[in-house]
């Protein structure tokens, strides 16, 4: 499911058009309660928000690095397909993981099994608090739009 979100055609100060932007979601939701969109289309690009290694349901899948991280790249592709883009139009991403001592090779290892060559840019960091204490590893990107 999409939903295109009309942008004015020019703001108050008279600020010229900008491209459409165009909120794009999947079912369930689970974002909607905290104001975020799965993804936002605009300019070319779409712009995914953190996936985390949660199912369907919201539960998290395992306590396992490696579970988590294939489960949050899945729920990135799903959102892409409902872009209408993949994994292999991603050009930038960003990974924030609890442990980076333990997780870096896991993360490499990930990017291998998800991404192509070209690999996008990527930013990787380590957080102390992600959004829910059991998860591990969160995954946005950016990609072309199709």
């Amino acid at each position: 499911m999409t939903t295109t979100m009309p942008v004015p055609a020019e703001d108050a100060a008279g600020t010229p058009d900008r491209p459409e932007t165009e909120r794009i979601a999947t079912t369930p939701d689970r974002y909607v309660p905290y104001r975020i969109s799965q993804a936002v289309r605009a300019g070319g690009l779409t712009h995914v928000s953190g996936q985390a290694g949660i199912d369907e349901q919201g539960r998290t899948v395992s306590d396992d690095f490696l579970a988590q991280g294939r489960q949050a790249f899945a729920n990135v592709e799903r959102v892409l397909a409902a872009a209408g883009s993949s994994l292999a139009d991603v050009v930038k991403g960003g990974i924030s993981v609890t442990d980076m001592t333990a997780g870096l090779g896991h993360v490499i290892a990930l990017r291998g099994e998800c991404l192509s060559e070209p690999y996008p840019a990527d930013t990787l960091l380590e957080v102390s608090s992600p959004a829910r204490p059991d998860w591990r590893i969160e995954v946005e990107v950016t990609a072309l739009a199709r």
